[in-house]
């Protein structure tokens, strides 16, 4: 054993997460044009082809459902 007992892991674990979460953030961002971007995107989903859902793995259901969240939803 290295001496790392199952905590610390837990806690190194945490702590690469978040590193990677801030790390794909974007940067420089206001809450408005994140909720402008939330909900165009949203709605964009609403008017795409079966074939285009299937290229970004989603299916006609899932894309209703994230299409007709609230942009303040995450």
């Amino acid at each position: 054993m290295n001496g790392m007992s199952d905590v610390r892991l837990t806690l190194h674990s945490q702590e690469l997460e978040a590193e990677q979460a801030q790390a794909t953030a974007p940067r420089n961002i206001s809450r408005w044009h994140l909720f402008w971007q939330r909900r165009h995107t949203r709605k964009t989903l609403l008017h795409l082809t079966r074939e285009q859902l299937r290229d970004v793995g989603l299916t006609a259901e899932q894309a209703r459902q994230e299409g007709l969240k609230p942009f303040w939803r995450d």
